[in-house]
């Protein structure tokens, strides 16, 4: 009898462990499963964060639109001169552009976020079938066994210690079986909640294409505004001889700019290549060689084969150089593009200027070597900044009507020596 009530508390003890590594193993198996999700979530909450971020900048661009378009209501913008007039309509137009781009970049986070929480749909579902599956198997024993299986525990007891032992691991089971109730309802309002989400963040990437599609209407209309803006003005400009003086100043003050800024960098790079001969005495003493080298100085930030590639790939030439333009010659050569479209380097070298000009808008010069510079204006915007090296077709601006232009198209200037010349020769 002592050896059966053994054999039974031996057996009792082994079911436990039984269940104890069952419950072990299915804990680790869950883990595994709900980890996965965790790091989407993560991954999901930075890129909702970048969506703040980008609505933050949104807000602050509508700040300043709100200030410009005051500032054309306002009765002075009347007795502003003509370009600074176009200066301001400039403006306008740069911040619709920015507008779009910061939305196209949020619509990319939204698309993001979509992938990231369709992820966690799949998953939460994928759990909740896990959790259905076991919930299911645990009804059909009790279907199949009852109540009778919990009394046929309790009765086989040997012993009132036995008896309540069997009654604890009974309580094991039914808490268990609540267990599994409760883990499957909670996987069932995850994938709710998941669900919600997702249809929630698919409506507002809706929003966000509206939003677009209005924005892209209002830069349209801007840049109709601005176009007749100058048209009308050019009617004129034989008449305003203060308005034409004013742009050949303009080209001027730019080319003194150009030129100073090749100076700063020919000095800059001369005084580099001293530097470097200095280390390189040193090495050779330090190492007792007397061997020689170097390089010719004086470059302006890079070596060009004197033959250019085209500023912007895929454009037409729309005006030559020396064509008469508002009684002075054309001092560039003008291509076409869409607006927006890319505006590429045409040679390696460094950017020495990007600014804003009234008859030239914004503008990127770029430093080839062997004296050679080049000029791209009335870009929409720039992709570069000055000190930037840059290769041969990189993106360094995008083609627009800033400045004294009537359409979207890239004026291109070339000059050698810090004198203009005609593009065509060297493209």
């Amino acid at each position: 009898m002592l050896k059966d009530s053994k054999h039974t508390k031996n057996s009792i003890r082994l079911q436990k462990i039984a269940i104890i590594l069952f419950t072990i193993v299915f804990f680790v198996v869950s883990m595994s499963t709900i980890y996965l999700p965790a790091e989407n979530v993560a991954s999901a909450r930075v890129t909702q964060t970048q969506i703040d971020r980008l609505r933050s900048e949104k807000r602050e661009y509508e700040r300043q639109k709100r200030e410009i378009q005051s500032r054309i209501n306002d009765y002075e913008f009347e007795h502003m001169a003509e370009m600074q007039k176009k200066q301001v309509l400039d403006q306008r137009i740069m911040l619709t552009d920015l507008e779009i781009k910061n939305i196209t970049r949020t619509i990319e986070q939204f698309y993001l976020l979509i992938g990231e929480k369709e992820y966690e749909v799949f998953l939460a579902q994928n759990r909740e079938e896990y959790q259905f599956h076991k919930y299911r198997s645990r009804v059909r024993d009790m279907e199949e066994n009852g109540i009778f299986s919990y009394l046929e525990i309790l009765f086989d007891s040997t012993s009132f210690a036995d008896l309540l032992a069997r009654i604890d691991f009974v309580g094991d089971i039914m808490r268990s079986d609540r267990k599994l109730f409760d883990e499957l309802q909670t996987s069932r309002n995850e994938t709710e909640e998941v669900k919600a989400e997702l249809e929630e963040t698919k409506n507002e990437l809706e929003e966000e294409k509206e939003q677009l599609e209005l924005k892209e209407v209002e830069l349209n209309e801007q840049l109709d505004e601005a176009h007749e803006f100058i048209r009308r003005l050019e009617e004129n400009i034989e008449a305003d001889s203060h308005v034409r003086d004013q742009l050949i100043a303009e080209e001027a003050r730019i080319q003194r700019e150009i030129n100073a800024a090749v100076e700063q960098l020919r000095k800059q790079q001369e005084e580099e290549e001293r530097q470097r001969r200095l280390r390189e005495q040193q090495n050779q003493q330090q190492s007792g060689s007397g061997s020689s080298g170097g390089s010719s100085g004086g470059s302006s930030g890079g070596s060009t084969s004197g033959q250019l590639g085209w500023p912007v790939p895929g454009g037409k030439i729309i005006s030559r150089w020396g064509a008469p333009r508002g009684g002075r010659l054309h001092q560039g050569t003008d291509f076409g593009g869409a607006y927006g479209a890319n505006v590429v380097a045409a040679e390696s070298g460094k950017v020495i200027t990007v600014s804003y000009g009234t008859g030239y808008g914004n503008y990127v010069t770029i430093a080839h070597g062997n004296g050679i510079q080049t000029l791209y204006s009335h870009l929409s915007s720039s992709a570069v900044s000055v000190g930037d090296q840059v290769s041969r077709g990189q993106v360094v601006g995008y083609v627009g009507s800033t400045g004294n232009a009537t359409t979207p198209h890239l004026h291109f200037e070339v000059f050698v020596n810090g004198t203009r010349v005609n593009p065509e020769r060297y493209l």
